[in-house]
């Protein structure tokens, strides 16, 4: 049985502790050693150590310290180095991008409450919250933090703001004198109350319940720590590429070795060929390429309002296919606004959203003034006087210091040129009956406002006001409240429910003078009732638009909150996100459902409401179990669960509470829906021209296997040695790449569906452009090596290597200008519209005459100083690939023709 299941005498009974005396030190020190300190422990973190290690776990790394360790055993020293040098500089970079240690928990930590007021051996004391033990009597009032899990025993118009742990954007009223029968949901617990959430209004008592990692708040915190990160689309490929290259590298270097030793060539030579050839199988560059276009990517991401914390998260953006989105303060503004006012017969329109106290009262587009219509007037009065909250005005807009609903009747009567202070002067409050949840009204009691008479003001539920009223205020006049009268404002109330809208009713009442008793019976009856106010948390102004695009984008949006089903499909299907009520579920619905049930639900709803954390998680399993690449916005600790389990969590960088931050691998600086179909965009750009540079290079690093393997079998002597290999593939292949790495992108990039997350990196075409490229760049080196023999001869053998070289480099210095797209031409995309990439070339092409014309570099690289001939033959050859390529697009379009 749950804790909300039980009655108060249950609960003390069990729990053996006192209402009026609490527990004493003696049991205090009992349950400390029992339960343990009231805090969330840490998982211990990775040492730096564990961290390090964790850079070299990959295939393609570890092929290349094997060949550093036997390029040193060889001899062959400055191989070695280098090669070391790359590795290590990869993992430095590495290190650098991912080494923020998540702080999900120091966050949780920092939201408990640091002190409670409890009842200790029968004195009201204030302690340190992290002492509380199960059984602890504890006092609540309004703007504490609830210190640990608590089930009321008293509550007085008690209202907790639960947004954080619920999703829920008003505060729920509590009572103490509740007792269930049946399983709850956590949002609807009216006698329970939860570690971290916020005190608004009134006053309670608690007995402590669950204490440290036995709250919701700590259940939170162990789920999270059971979540293992999962790899990421690109680790994936990127880890798949890397074995099939080095499968692939060892089945080559042996064959060719085997080819070697039956020719009769000599043991060792062939083993360097060999090491040359594993050299020339992998892309060297590649790691940390990779790993410098995603920083890059993060960069750019900054500049578009969202940051990135882990590096591989950039490109897990571009395959989304599902944004789950929590509503209050994402999709909406967390600022509940009057958007509709009925009184005198008119139905007012209210522009201007959130607490800013700017907008016009409008009736059939027409703009109205308050000060005209006296209804209007009294109803705004009411709602500034009858009301405790603040609206406060800072650096950063407008806030409200109170329950948001009153904030909300504040802000209304702004837009009408009416402040809270002044009214409070001109027409004080003399009495007042608190709201409470059994009333649901509140009442003040004003002098000064009708001249010569007392005036209460009521506000509250509109079905319990309109049956305490039997007049009502039209035209400025006060006439019978008829029963026809009612049933028109009572069709109003379900009009502004149907739209979703919180409403409230307001009344009024005159007298000579005050009955000797102020209560609900003397004073809430025989009421003249004014009108009714429609209210809602607005939906961001940007973010239609934003799930607009991501339809373009094939990316499906759905909403998770913890918010009532109407209230949420009303607002889903005013963003565009759900069109029909039954795609719309309440959370209690997952409860029971089996994986395969979960799957299909999952694929035909787009709104859950009443959610609990656990019920986040699992929407994210079952659109997982389907292929999907989820994205998880958020902004309470509530999200923190579902932003951990999600393929990228996304949490707002202005609302977002620390533990969603931290939990997150990305932050949006302006809370704005839309920079996340940015940062889609963004990632979709990066993946793409990952892809353009992963072609560029391994056409490169197949074009060199080809080079090597046809020469051993053509009975050449092999043109390239491994430290020219190595400047080729960490040097001068590694600047284009890299600018490649930041094209533009394609302009219809967002209009194209998300593309399969199982799709391999080397998709079809690109290993077909691949082979066509690696044979262009093998023929025209070949060709130009085979020259150089026949001019210079075997014994002057440094001459047609340098060659080459010379034309293996040129050629793909050319080449990156055709890889910048797989299907326009380089006129069509514009030769030099990629500055990056042009000084990129230059760049490389000035290091390799350094190599080849400076003498202490010659010795290094085996080089010779090239005549105006042998340039000539070295240009016409390292074209080849260019119009190839270039020939091969032109191609592959009249063929889709």
């Amino acid at each position: 049985m749950e804790w909300y299941e039980k009655n108060i005498k249950e609960l003390l009974s069990e729990l053996n502790t006192n209402i009026d005396t609490g527990l004493s030190n003696e049991e205090i020190t009992h349950r400390s050693q029992k339960y343990g300190p009231n805090e969330l422990k840490e998982e211990t973190k990775r040492s730096f150590l564990s961290k390090v290690i964790a850079q070299f776990n990959d295939f393609l790394i570890i092929i290349l310290i094997v060949a550093s360790i036997i390029s040193f055993i060889v001899g062959e020293k400055t191989d070695a180095i280098v090669i070391l040098a790359i590795v290590v500089i990869n993992a430095i970079l590495g290190l650098y991008q991912e080494g923020r240690a998540e702080k999900s928990l120091e966050a949780l930590k920092k939201m408990a409450a640091p002190n409670a007021k409890a009842i200790r051996n029968g004195n009201a004391t204030i302690v340190p919250a992290n002492t509380l033990v199960p059984g602890d009597i504890v006092l609540l009032e309004s703007g504490d933090i609830v210190p640990a899990d608590l089930r009321l025993i008293e509550s007085s118009n008690l209202k907790i703001e639960e947004a954080s742990l619920t999703g829920e954007s008003v505060p729920t009223e509590k009572d103490a004198n509740i007792v269930f029968d049946h399983e709850v949901a956590l949002g609807d617990r009216k006698n329970m109350a939860y570690m971290s959430t916020i005190v608004t209004y009134g006053r309670g008592k608690g007995v402590v319940v669950e204490t440290g990692h036995s709250t919701e708040m700590g259940n939170i915190a162990s789920m999270i720590q059971t979540f293992e990160d999962e790899t990421t689309p690109l680790q994936k490929k990127l880890n798949e590429l890397g074995k099939y290259l080095g499968i692939a590298c060892i089945v080559v270097c042996i064959l060719v070795f085997g080819i070697g030793i039956f020719q009769g060539r000599d043991i060792l030579d062939m083993f360097m060929i060999a090491i040359s050839l594993a050299v020339a199988a992998i892309p060297e560059g590649l790691p940390a390429i990779v790993t410098i276009v995603l920083a890059l990517g993060m960069n750019r991401m900054v500049k578009r309002n969202a940051i990135v914390k882990k590096l591989l998260a950039v490109e897990t953006l571009g395959c989304t296919t599902v944004i789950c989105s929590d509503k209050t303060g994402t999709l909406t503004q967390n600022e509940m606004t009057v958007v509709k006012v009925f009184t005198d017969n008119q139905i007012f329109d209210i522009t201007g959203i959130g607490y800013e106290p700017k907008g016009e009262f409008k009736i059939d587009n027409t703009t109205q003034s308050p000060e005209t219509s006296q209804n209007l007037n009294r109803l705004l009065s009411i709602g500034i006087l009858c009301n405790d909250a603040v609206l406060d005005k800072t650096d950063d807009g407008y806030r409200i210091l109170g329950d948001p609903t009153e904030g909300a009747l504040v802000t209304l009567a702004g837009k009408g040129n009416m402040s809270k202070e002044e009214m409070n002067n001109e027409f004080p409050r003399i009495e007042e009956i608190p709201f409470d949840s059994d009333r649901k009204m509140m009442t003040t009691v004003h002098e000064n406002y009708i001249p010569n008479k007392l005036a209460s003001f009521t506000k509250g539920a509109p079905d319990i006001i309109i049956s305490k009223c039997n007049s009502i205020y039209i035209d400025g006049k006060i006439v019978p409240f008829t029963d026809k009268l009612k049933e028109k404002v009572l069709n109003i109330n379900s009009e502004f429910s149907k739209k979703a809208l919180r409403v409230l009713a307001f009344a009024f009442k005159e007298y000579d003078k005050l009955p000797e008793k102020i209560d609900s019976e003397s004073i809430e009856k025989d009421m003249v009732f004014l009108g009714l106010v429609g209210m809602i948390d607005p939906p961001r102004k940007e973010a239609k638009e934003a799930i607009k695009k991501c339809n373009e984008a094939g990316i499906k949006a759905v909403m998770i909150t913890g918010d009532y089903k109407e209230t949420a499909f009303a607002i889903a299907k005013e963003l565009g996100i759900a069109e029909h009520e039954d795609e719309a579920i309440m959370g209690k619905e997952l409860d029971g459902l089996s994986d395969d049930e979960l799957k299909k639900l999952v694929k035909q709803k787009r709104v859950y409401a009443r959610v609990s954390p656990e019920h986040k998680v699992k929407i994210i399993n079952g659109l997982k179990a389907n292929g999907e690449i989820a994205a998880m916005t958020g902004d309470g600790v509530n999200d923190a669960l579902a932003l951990k389990r999600a393929d990228i969590g996304v949490s707002m960088g202005i609302t977002g509470t620390d533990v969603a931050k931290n939990t997150a691998e990305v932050i949006l600086t302006d809370d704005n829906f839309a920079s996340i179909v940015s940062a889609v965009e963004e990632g979709r750009i990066i993946y793409s021209n990952i892809k353009k540079f992963v072609f560029f290079l391994l056409s490169c690093n197949i074009g060199e296997i080809l080079i090597i393997t046809l020469s051993i079998l053509l009975g050449l002597e092999v043109p390239l040695i491994p430290i020219q290999l190595l400047w080729l593939n960490l040097v001068t292949d590694s600047f284009p790449a890299l600018a490649l790495g930041m094209e533009k992108g394609e302009s219809e990039i967002m209009r194209i569906p998300p593309r399969n997350p199982d799709e391999p990196i080397l998709d079809r075409g690109m290993v077909n452009g691949i082979i066509v490229q690696s044979i262009a760049i093998a023929s025209g080196t070949l060709l130009a090596y085979r020259w150089g023999l026949k001019t210079y001869g075997i014994e002057n053998l440094i001459i047609p290597r340098t060659i080459a070289f010379g034309t293996l480099i040129t050629a793909e210095l050319l080449r990156a200008y055709s890889s910048r797209s797989e299907k326009h031409t380089i006129f069509e995309i514009g030769v030099f519209s990629n500055k990056t990439l042009t000084y990129a070339t230059l760049f490389s092409f000035v290091l390799l005459l350094i190599v080849v014309y400076m003498p202490f570099l010659q010795t290094i690289f085996h080089t010779y100083p090239l005549s105006l001939k042998d340039w000539q033959i070295v240009l016409i050859h390292a074209f080849l690939p260019l119009v190839v390529g270039e020939v091969y697009k032109l191609f592959l379009r009249r063929k889709a023709l």
